[in-house]
């Protein structure tokens, strides 16, 4: 070990890692397996979440293992009752508030970790209309979890662009644009790269959202066609 190094117990096992690893980059190199929801290699981690916590060194509360960085010596347990009925409960929560139908990623941690899908039957599940405002790709807020990852990488982390942003608190949180401006009307430059890390079928691309609605071939070319400005030199 040298001074940029670390040694720390994971699960029992004994390793080694940078002074600055994360307890998700010491997992990820000891080939164990954390679950991630808001964390995503091309945005910045925020520990939003909270399905990636860990026990460390049986701590009043559990760490997010995304932003928590190792401490030397310390024991960290991944999987321990206590962990598995803090991921199960999110899970739980997350179900009974958003429409996971088409996160697949998801559901399948809510297999894993043996989630009730019926525990809280008076939960009030988020609603809100598809917006169809731009011939590149849908936005369907019920199937949002709040991840920020599109938020992220419309800004610093990748485009500069801030074309996206959150309003309103609470369970009435939301994306959305500056003054709920069409997308059309903001600084979006429909890089797409909001759709490529949104985990759910939040935000989707136009011809796949169309091919769903049933459109034909002449609909989908017309609905997925940007208008022509008109007014302009030459016209």
């Amino acid at each position: 070990m040298t001074d940029d190094s670390i040694t720390l117990q994971l699960d029992g096992e004994t390793i080694t890692v940078p002074r600055s690893a994360t307890l998700l980059d010491a997992a990820n190199q000891a080939g164990i397996n954390i679950p991630v929801i808001c964390y995503h290699e091309a945005t910045s981690p925020n520990g939003l979440c909270r399905i990636c916590v860990v026990d460390v060194d049986g701590g009043r509360v559990l760490q997010p293992a995304c932003v928590a960085e190792c401490q030397a010596d310390s024991k960290v347990e991944t999987r321990n009752e206590r962990v598995l009925r803090s991921r199960r409960t999110i899970l739980e929560m997350l179900n009974a508030s958003v429409n996971l139908e088409q996160a697949p990623e998801i559901q399948q941690m809510m297999a894993d970790y043996d989630a009730d899908e019926a525990r809280f039957p008076g939960a009030h599940l988020r609603e809100a209309e598809v917006i169809d405002d731009n011939p590149f790709y849908i936005r369907d807020y019920e199937q949002c979890v709040l991840c920020w990852r599109c938020v992220q990488v419309c800004a610093e982390d990748a485009q500069f662009t801030f074309a996206l942003t959150l309003k309103n608190r609470g369970h009435a949180t939301s994306v959305a644009t500056a003054f709920d401006i069409s997308m059309n009307e903001s600084p979006c430059v429909f890089c797409g790269q909001c759709v490529g890390v949104c985990p759910t079928g939040a935000l989707k691309p136009k011809i796949e959202w169309g091919m769903e609605q049933g459109w034909t071939a002449d609909e989908l070319r017309r609905n997925t066609r940007r208008a022509r400005k008109r007014g302009g030199d030459g016209d």
